[in-house]
C-alpha cells in the first residue's frame, strides 16, 4: 500500500515533504536551542514574547528552503538529507530511513543531552 501511494506522489508533493522534514527534524531543534540559550544567558526580551515562537518557525522554514532541496547537495551537505527527497518512500519510510543512520542518531543524542542540561540549569537558576 505504501509503495502504491508513494508511486503516485507528485514531484511537488515529494519536494514539500522533503522540505517539511528538513525544517522539522533538522532546522527546528537548532533554532529552538538557540532561543533557549538566549533565554538562559539572561536576554529578557524573550520572556513571554510570542515572537520567539514565530522566529523559530520562520527561521526553520527559511533554513530548510535555503538548502534548495536536491538542487545543490554538495554545498548544503550538512543540512541536505537525500532520504527526505526520495519519491518512492512514504513519509513514514523517509523518517525511518533517516532515523536509522548513525549521523541522525548522533544529532538526536546531542540535542537531547543539550536540552536536558539546559532544563537542569533553568530549573536550578529559577
Amino acid at each position: 500500500m505504501a509503495a502504491t501511494v508513494a508511486a503516485r506522489k507528485s514531484h511537488l508533493h515529494n519536494a514539500t515533504e522533503g522540505l517539511a522534514l528538513t525544517a522539522t527534524l533538522q532546522s527546528f531543534p537548532t533554532f529552538a536551542v538557540a532561543a533557549f540559550l538566549l533565554k538562559l544567558c539572561g536576554n529578557h526580551d524573550l520572556v513571554g514574547d510570542p515572537g520567539v515562537a514565530i522566529f523559530v518557525a520562520v527561521a526553520s522554514l527559511m533554513h530548510a528552503l535555503l538548502t534548495l532541496g536536491p538542487s545543490f547537495p554538495a554545498i548544503f551537505k550538512a543540512v541536505y538529507e537525500p532520504k527526505f527527497f526520495e519519491a518512492h518512500l512514504s513519509l513514514i519510510d523517509k523518517i525511518t530511513a533517516w532515523r536509522t543512520q548513525p549521523v541522525a542518531s548522533l544529532q538526536f543524542v546531542t540535542i537531547v543531552l543539550l536540552l536536558s542540561v539546559m532544563a537542569v540549569v533553568t530549573a536550578s537558576v529559577g
